[in-house]
């Protein structure tokens, strides 16, 4: 078979109650896709009934087992054009369990089914939790995993898909309440290195504004096509070859991650009311947290620690007077990028003595890039350095092709209790392992600080689209309204101070942002430098607003509390990675 595939997106507008007319008009447009030359063929959630079902007894009606009366008509159409179709439909079983479902079908029938693992605010109406965890199906066309609207929003779920194999993730959704294509969407695709074909309803369904935007994103997170709004179809080549080189952002992330370290991805630290569970025993019981202001530097560390140091205190002088009292520097920033390893000292050592007067004269906590001498071992380091000295210092846990050259990989990561609040320590590429800010989470960090020399595109732009949605949900256009590292925050409740290289000579463009622990919060909680050397700040709140229950999302974590971690044991398994022949 050919590596090179022509695959389209359905977007499409159901109606409740009118399943025939739905079903027959899904197969019209899968028709034409076909026609077109498409081989892989996906469309949208619960497409076959509409969505917002109260409860069991109005959606029992429209249930059906799979295989079915629906998936039949599916499937004489795939063995008609030798295509593979995704469906969304209410699946009931031998039990009369009801399960929000995708159905993958073939020329020679069913291939699999994805049952909704994470489900949303309605499923729990009428539907189960997913119990056939998250398959990947091999097929002449490539290897196809199956996920649901939720689903995606939890780092676990689309990690799991990369890491059984699969070229293209089809999700399927009814995404809501923000402008599409949705920057989850184009995360998952990118962290993986894989394609993501998202089919998305759009239209109003009893009150609820659904988004569109349906799209097919490239491993590398570029849109190679998008449909705004209505009905329709959008085709685009999916390259396997693309799919199974397995970069992100220049780096072989699956042969770099370190499962050894990720155990705690299947504990479920926020079943329990937080303030209780980290206070159990009175052990590491959270910070109080306050209200207050968080910076992020940016500049283009050069091979003169000791310029580097002076351009440090300007900065770090600069944001104290903007009221913050933790700051965020650079990867490496005190040693530079030329040669690492030549600059790197003992921690304490000039450099961090140095930091920790400025810390004690300007009353404020400093997280600082320095490379790490300790004996003969050198690390890239991150230190976390205030009033009352080094409180912490994170040794680089993934290290990439760069690093690899001079520097050794620490074994833990790090996590410092201050008065801003619970703060976690990752540098730059540590970020881009999407099990990394899950973990931080997890222990309970208010805020993750990351030291960043991260070059390539992680940012784009939105041009506006034309459906409506309530205010204060933005429509227009938006210079970032994908950021990567936007997206790292909002998926662990975390506040995220991504301090980032600035030096356009070697492909750094910066885009230094404090980013807010709610990726649904219009307007959001954040500020981004762009592309020019300087400072950012925001306000940063881990209060509790006086209650023994978290009030707060930092501390309530509402995503992470949702987690099902049952169905993560893959994502801890040795060796990395295991593929069928390709």
């Amino acid at each position: 078979m050919p590596n090179v595939h022509k695959v389209a997106t359905v977007q499409f507008e159901p109606t409740m109650f009118e399943k025939e007319r739905n079903v027959g008009r899904l197969l019209d447009l899968c028709k034409a896709a076909a026609q077109a030359g498409a081989k892989l063929i996906v469309t949208p959630e619960m497409g076959t009934t509409g969505y917002c079902w109260f409860d069991r007894a109005e959606v029992a009606a429209e249930v059906e087992t799979v295989p079915g009366p629906t998936t039949a008509r599916f499937e004489a159409l795939c063995r008609d054009h030798g295509c593979w179709i995704v469906i969304g439909m209410p699946e009931v079983d031998a039990d009369d369990i009801y399960y929000n479902s995708a159905v993958l079908i073939g020329p020679d029938g069913v291939v699999g089914t994805h049952r909704k693992s994470h489900p949303y605010i309605s499923e729990p109406k009428w539907s189960a939790p997913g119990d056939v965890g998250h398959q990947v199906f091999e097929t002449p066309i490539g290897r196809i995993a199956l996920l649901i609207c939720m689903d995606i929003h939890f780092i676990e779920t689309a990690r799991l898909c990369a890491l059984g194999g699969a070229d293209v993730i089809c999700h399927i959704s009814n995404w809501l309440a923000e402008r599409t294509p949705a920057p989850y969407w184009i995360s998952r695709g990118f962290e993986n290195g894989c394609y993501v074909i998202e089919s998305n309803r759009w239209g109003l369904e009893r009150t609820v504004q659904f988004s569109g935007g349906s799209c097919v994103i490239e491993p590398d997170g570029t849109l190679a096509t998008v449909i705004d709004t209505g009905d329709g179809f959008a085709l685009a080549d999916m390259d396997l070859d693309k799919a199974r080189a397995q970069i992100v952002l220049g780096e072989p992330v699956f042969d770099q991650r370190r499962p050894e370290l990720y155990p705690e991805l299947l504990a479920d630290t926020f079943s329990w009311n937080p303030l209780d569970f980290f206070g159990l025993y009175t052990h590491r019981p959270l910070p109080p947290g306050k209200r207050s202001e968080m910076a992020v530097a940016q500049f283009a560390p050069g091979a003169d620690a000791a310029a580097n140091l002076a351009r440090i205190e300007e900065l770090a002088a600069n944001a104290k007077a903007e009221g913050a009292e933790l700051v965020v520097f650079p990867e490496l920033a005190v040693s530079g990028l030329v040669d690492p390893a030549a600059a790197a000292e003992s921690i304490p050592g000039p450099s961090t003595w140095r930091l920790m007067a400025l810390a004690k004269q300007l009353k404020l906590h400093l997280v600082v890039g320095i490379a790490e001498a300790a004996g003969h071992t050198r690390y890239n380091s991150a230190v976390l350095i205030g009033p009352e000295g080094v409180v912490a210092v994170h040794r680089k846990l993934h290290l990439n092709a760069a690093d690899r050259a001079w520097a050794t990989a620490g074994d833990s990561w790090t996590v410092a209790d201050i008065p801003i609040g619970r703060v976690g320590l990752l540098i730059g590429h540590d970020a881009v392992f999407p099990e990394s800010g899950r973990v931080l989470s997890l222990r309970g960090c208010d805020v993750i600080a990351c030291p960043a020399a991260i070059a390539g595109r992680f940012s784009y732009g939105h041009e506006g689209t034309a459906i409506a949605q309530s205010w204060p949900i933005p429509t227009g256009a938006d210079a970032y309204h994908w950021h990567h590292f936007r997206a790292r925050a909002g998926e662990n409740n975390v506040f995220l101070a991504f301090a980032n290289v600035c030096d356009p000579a070697r492909d750094m463009q910066g885009l230094s942002g404090v980013f807010g622990p709610d990726t649904f919060e219009f307007p959001r909680r954040e500020a981004i430098v762009t592309t020019a050397e300087g400072i950012a700040a925001a306000t940063v709140d881990t209060t509790n607003l006086a209650t023994r229950y978290p009030t707060n999302v930092v501390r309530r974590k509402d995503i992470v509390c949702m987690r099902l971690p049952h169905h993560y044991r893959a994502l801890v398994r040795q060796p990395n990675r295991a593929h069928p022949a390709a």
